[in-house]
């Protein structure tokens, strides 16, 4: 292991694996990377500004900008993204960006000549997460606290990892994703994979051709695999799974335990905490604290942590309330700054969660409060297991919400239960692996294309919708006037979009044949949706039907992509 801040002034042999390219079969060594490095550092020495927004895509490019800037004593900030909004609204917190193509412009790879580069061990570094608001929220961190933390995971599992590349489907641009594919391979002297993994299907070809691997990716992410072709035969198998954002699922978990002896290695922690603790589903559900990290109940019933990780001694306060068991393990309750009032009546938000996960119906549930109502209100989203899915099919939704408000209704006051569901085939997870509290509320307004999915479900290559038609839809406006009719061509384009979203290649549309409408539909109704995939004819079937009745249909062809 090498200090961070001696990574540019070290001894390090040249030739030790830095990254894997995803383009070739190369892999990118010490040697290149501190050539890249030094170059780039060289540039920035003659730039005016301080605190560069880093917009980088490539974990290698990013990786060298990100020390050359510490190189330079400038300030690294990593917004979570690269939208224009989002910079936008964090213009006041950098005086540059700097993005890919900003890094490719400077592409070599070979100085003039090397000498050590000197970083700052307490070199600023700052991130931004999410606050309660959902409005970026500054944390500002030390590269100390990182060296500790990349430190305190090589203890855990330098063993386990090995000399194994380490493949992330999550972005460098979040502590977990900085700290698991960018700063600890580097500290550790290991190879980290180049390409930028979205969909499990690359991944697992990168497995293919890296050999020996780690995958760090997310609750979301990881509960897809299970149900991809080859996935208990992966070769050769990933020595662990890091997982973190979230829980995992204890069935996913349990799939992974069959598939490969143990499951993933779930890591919990904060942005302002770093890692606090970890588990394997297969050996306990309770979390261990990571060696290093001291935790303590407090009065408040609040997770209290002490670390390296934090860049102080004293004690840090979580809003996660716990429970500990004799072994010195602690469960996780809920977040204590999710407690609200519904008519006079405190009710835990967590808790209403927890409650609807353990019927047999429900793989995951978010509670979200609603705003714009005369009274205070909360809607309840929940993902469906197989069972569910069938009861949506067979019993309805209005059937269906009913069973589960009679569950809660064991648990909790009536008056503080849910009076909104929307089903989901899955929960609104990030790319990070977390739920953010807008896109669970977004569930129960019309989506930009004007309707409103109250219930999703799959069986089979079946995909069954629940669509509502606000009577403020913008489609009826003199379509007709004195009795507006949703337009067909609307119909068709929704059912193109919502199977664009499960069909790979849906958007290269060939033709739309046996096209038929029998039947209108007025402002306010709610449509039934069938979507039917035969991937072999490249074609997905749909049909609308009202109250009972056909509405419209047609076969939607696309070409096979190149």
């Amino acid at each position: 292991m090498i200090a961070l801040h001696e990574l540019l002034s070290c001894e390090r042999a040249a030739n030790v694996p830095v990254c894997r390219d995803d383009e070739s079969a190369n892999t990118i060594d010490f040697a290149a990377f501190r050539a890249r490095v030094f170059a780039l550092a060289q540039q920035l020495r003659e730039t005016q500004a301080h605190r560069y927004a880093l917009c980088i895509d490539d974990p290698f490019d990013f990786a060298c900008a990100l020390f050359a800037l510490f190189a330079c004593g400038k300030t690294p900030v990593i917004p979570a993204n690269a939208t224009p909004g989002y910079l936008a609204d964090l213009a006041d917190a950098y005086d540059a960006v700097l993005t890919d193509a900003d890094i490719r412009a400077h592409a070599s790879t070979h100085a003039p000549s090397v000498t050590p580069l000197h970083i700052d061990p307490h070199a600023p570094l700052t991130l931004y997460t999410s606050g309660s608001s959902g409005t970026p929220k500054p944390i500002h961190k030390t590269l100390a606290q990182f060296d500790a933390e990349v430190h305190t995971l090589e203890r855990e599992w330098g063993a386990l990892v090995g000399d194994a590349t380490m493949l992330a489907s999550v972005p460098h641009h979040h502590i977990y994703g900085l700290l698991f594919r960018v700063m600890w391979p580097l500290a550790a002297g290991r190879a980290f994979d180049r390409a930028v993994c979205i969909e499990p299907q690359h991944v697992q070809a990168r497995i293919a051709q890296c050999g020996a691997t780690v995958v760090v990716s997310s609750p979301a992410q990881l509960s897809r695999w299970p149900a991809l072709p080859g996935f208990a035969a992966l070769a050769p198998a990933p020595r662990a799974f890091f997982s973190s954002g979230g829980p995992l699922s204890a069935e996913a978990a349990s799939e992974y335990a069959t598939a490969f002896g143990s499951a993933p290695i779930e890591i919990y922690g904060s942005t302002e905490t770093g890692g606090i603790a970890w588990r394997r589903q297969n050996e306990t559900s309770a979390w261990r604290p990571v060696n290093g990290v001291d935790v303590r109940r407090g009065e408040d019933g609040a997770l209290n942590v002490r670390s390296a990780h934090l860049g102080h001694d004293d004690w840090h306060r979580t809003d996660d309330a716990i429970a500990f068991d004799d072994e010195g393990r602690f469960r996780l309750l809920g977040r204590l700054d999710r407690v609200i009032k519904l008519d006079g009546k405190r009710v835990s938000l967590p808790e209403v969660e927890a409650r609807l996960a353990l019927h047999p119906y429900v793989a995951q549930a978010a509670v979200v409060p609603l705003a714009g109502a005369s009274r205070e209100r909360v809607g309840a989203v929940v993902a469906l297991n197989e069972a569910g899915s069938e009861a949506l099919r067979s019993e309805g939704r209005v059937a269906l919400a009913k069973t589960l408000r009679r569950h809660l209704a064991a648990y909790f006051d009536v008056v503080v239960l849910p009076r909104h569901w929307r089903f989901r085939i899955a929960l609104p997870f990030d790319a990070r692996g977390k739920l953010p509290v807008a896109s669970v509320a977004a569930a129960f307004e019309p989506r930009i294309e004007g309707f409103e999915v109250l219930s999703e479900a799959r069986n089979g290559d079946d995909l069954h919708y629940e669509l509502r038609v606000p009577p403020t839809l913008v489609h009826f406006e003199g379509h007709f006037p004195g009795l507006p009719i949703l337009p067909g061509v609307v119909q068709l384009d929704w059912a193109i979009r919502l199977a664009a979203e499960h069909v790979t290649g849906l958007r290269d549309i060939e033709s739309v044949d046996r096209l038929k409408f029998t039947a209108p539909v007025m402002p306010g109704a709610v449509l039934d949706l069938k979507l039917s995939h035969d991937a072999a004819r490249r074609r997905v079937q749909f049909a609308y039907r009202i109250d009972g009745r056909d509405s419209s249909s047609g076969v939607i062809v696309y070409r096979e992509r190149a």
